[in-house]
């Protein structure tokens, strides 16, 4: 695990982030490869991901060769803001995702980047994979809590992404989340259904804490991993 620390003149403090590289990325030095962003919860850090097993779930599936191998970037948010307060996001589109391809061999297109998160983190991952949709191929909200103040933009950001170009999507809670969060999954899956956008959906047995995440953490990798295991993700150096 490479851990790094962005500047930026948006941020007060540097955004922590760190970095899981496949076992073969110093093996392969021709090799791109994609990049999923799983980002944290509310009153967490950069670490949680990392605690709960995602790197861990890559590398076993990867060395087993059931799923290509790809880098997983884990940003910390540290404020509890809406994101017209928070510039999390922006710096994360503008500052990190330019840092992550100059540093790394990557796959620089949005086919071959995710985004994906937990709680607050699954709020970020919808406002970033709908909002800037030209930059993720697929969004994993897990556990979702909408930002109040994206709320009334979501159906209009949808609209605005052509058919196309329209995301994967992914999304899981436990069936005894905290009511407003339960709510909040469950309206914006509804939403995806009535405007026939297809998505996965899954609603389990569980609680919104690490130990119901920690649970799924594998079937989410396999999920993230799933389209970046065909030849045409085999992206060498030009």
């Amino acid at each position: 695990m490479v851990v790094g620390a962005l500047e930026s003149e948006r941020l007060r403090h540097a955004m922590d982030y760190r970095v899981y590289l496949p076992p073969c990325y110093a093996d392969d030095p021709d090799r791109r490869y994609p990049v999923l962003f799983l980002i944290h919860g509310q009153s967490y850090t950069d670490d949680q991901w990392d605690r709960l097993g995602a790197d861990e779930a890559a590398e076993h599936f990867i060395l087993k060769g059931e799923i290509a191998p790809f880098l997983i970037v884990m940003p910390r948010d540290r404020l509890w803001e809406q994101p017209s307060e928070d510039p999390f996001g922006e710096v994360l589109v503008n500052e990190l995702i330019p840092l992550i391809d100059r540093s790394y061999r990557t796959i620089p297109q949005r086919f071959g980047r995710a985004v994906g998160g937990l709680s607050r983190g699954a709020g970020w991952a919808v406002h970033l994979g709908l909002k800037d949709w030209q930059f993720f191929g697929a969004i994993g909200a897990h556990s979702l809590a909408i930002f109040e103040s994206d709320a009334p933009k979501i159906e209009r950001w949808l609209d605005q992404i052509p058919p196309a170009a329209l995301p994967r999507i992914f999304l899981d809670i436990g069936d005894r989340d905290r009511p407003p969060i339960l709510q909040s999954a469950i309206w914006f899956e509804q939403l995806l259904t009535r405007k026939r956008i297809p998505h996965e959906w899954y609603l389990y047995t569980g609680y919104h804490h690490e130990a119901y995440w920690q649970a799924h953490v594998e079937q989410y990798i396999r999920w993230y991993a799933a389209p970046w295991s065909g030849t045409e993700f085999d992206i060498i150096e030009p």
